[in-house]
């Protein structure tokens, strides 16, 4: 096969990075230079390319190159339901609104709301989704049609019922079978056990055989809202960490989103079992759900990234605006202006999310070999003038997803100068805006 190049010249390289051996803290490497990209990878990053036998030259000027931003968190499908029901309670908007909306879901809708999902992540610079829902085959196509990396899971709920289990199980099993590591590598699955409110012990016991034997990740909500907490204790007498960890189904390769209300002993277990966490700051002040205590986290060296959760209850994927409020929210929580610096933030949506995600060898930082998933950032906008010495600070604070201009996953170039080059968005708006009227006349028919 022949060798599709991409230069990127004369770019301002933003890339994060671990600890640093000299001062031990996570920092930022930023420095000036071009950037090759062959097929789907990066082949080298130097001050001199030669653009001889290069495809595609894309100018640099005025532009941050920075990885493509990493949401681990994520119902994309749920686009559909953007504004659908906001300022209500938790409680009232799944029962009376999100729950009645999804009985009516199929395949056709959740493709129409993930692929309406994938545009946005595009045009913001998101070229990496995690993501658990229902008609995941479908979201699955959509991810293949997009362009975009996306880790899968159906989402399991038995509500101690063994014949939804074993449905559940099929459904689950049925996804890493067709559609682990298709899409040129670009769809991983996941198991998706939904909470431990929602899935009994049996389907939790075993999503940890199932998870081991077809080597892929969990992806599980914990310890979202208090409620949540006090029905485990409830039906259990421990904390839900507590009770996972007694069921060792904890480890290295679980992502467990929210974890809102966790005791300083649940801390512990996560950082003893290495856990993910994946922090959603705008969906859990929306719900009001809480604030999660991210600095102790963070402190405890545990790794935290960053989702969005859905559009039904953020109302939107923008990982910039994500990031901004991750960090705002940890300062006036703990009363510390030093709480989540720009770095970190930038580092939780990138490197963290890679690693959340079981592919730090592959994404997460702009390094030789690694998977071509960046993105161009405009400096040359009112929102980002004057530049700030410290590059991470404009990003996280200033910037929003209006400010990418070029977004490129597995070397494919998804958006440039603002214009899509894979999707047609006029029509995937129109499939959006349909899929939702007929989903809500159904609804009010029942009614």
């Amino acid at each position: 096969m022949e060798t599709k190049n991409i230069l990127i010249k004369n770019v301002l390289i933003l890339n994060p990075k671990d600890n640093d051996e000299n001062n031990n803290h996570d920092h930022i490497e930023i420095f000036k230079g071009s950037v090759l990209i062959e097929n789907d990878r990066i082949a080298e990053i130097s001050s001199e390319i030669s653009s001889s036998d290069v495809n595609k030259i894309i100018d640099g000027e005025n532009k941050i190159l920075m990885p493509g931003l990493i949401n681990t968190h994520n119902h994309i499908s749920m686009n559909l339901f953007r504004g659908i029901a906001d300022d209500i309670p938790l409680e009232t908007w799944l029962k009376d609104n999100i729950w009645p909306l999804e009985a009516g879901l199929n395949g056709k809708y959740c493709y129409a709301g993930a692929i309406l999902a994938a545009i946005e992540m595009i045009k913001s610079g998101t070229t990496t989704f995690n993501d658990m829902y229902f008609f995941m085959e479908d979201v699955a196509n959509a991810t293949k049609d997009s362009g975009i990396r996306g880790c899968l899971s159906h989402g399991m709920i038995d509500f101690g019922d063994p014949e939804k289990r074993e449905k559940e199980f099929k459904e689950n099993i049925k996804l890493i079978k067709n559609c682990n590591n298709k899409a040129e590598g670009r769809i991983k699955t996941f198991f998706g056990p939904h909470s431990p409110v929602t899935a009994s012990k049996e389907l939790l016991e075993r999503v940890r055989k199932e998870a081991n034997k077809y080597n892929v990740g969990i992806h599980i909500h914990m310890n979202e809202t208090q409620i949540e907490v006090e029905n485990v204790l409830k039906t259990t007498g421990k904390r839900p960490f507590e009770y996972l960890e007694e069921l060792k189904f904890l480890g290295d390769d679980v992502i467990a989103a929210h974890g809102v209300w966790l005791s300083k002993e649940e801390m512990n277990i996560i950082k003893n079992r290495d856990v993910k966490i994946s922090h959603n700051p705008c969906s859990n002040m929306k719900l009001a759900s809480g604030i999660s205590p991210i600095n102790e986290l963070l402190e405890k060296k545990i790794c935290v990234s960053l989702g969005t959760d859905g559009a039904a209850s953020n109302n939107n994927l923008d990982m910039f605006e994500e990031m901004k409020f991750a960090s705002l929210l940890q300062k006036v929580n703990t009363m510390n202006p030093q709480s989540l610096p720009s770095d970190m933030a930038l580092k939780m949506a990138t490197l963290n999310g890679a690693k959340s995600l079981g592919l730090e060898n592959d994404i997460g930082s702009i390094e030789v070999g690694k998977k071509a998933d960046v993105i161009l950032i405009d400096v040359d906008s009112a929102n980002m003038t004057p530049m700030s010495k410290k590059i991470s600070s404009n990003l996280v604070y200033s910037a929003n997803g209006s400010n990418v201009h070029t977004t490129i996953c597995n070397g494919e170039i998804l958006m440039e100068n603002r214009k899509l080059t894979k999707l047609n968005e006029a029509d995937i708006l129109q499939q959006g805006n349909i899929a939702i009227k007929e989903l809500i006349e159904a609804k009010e028919a029942e009614n």
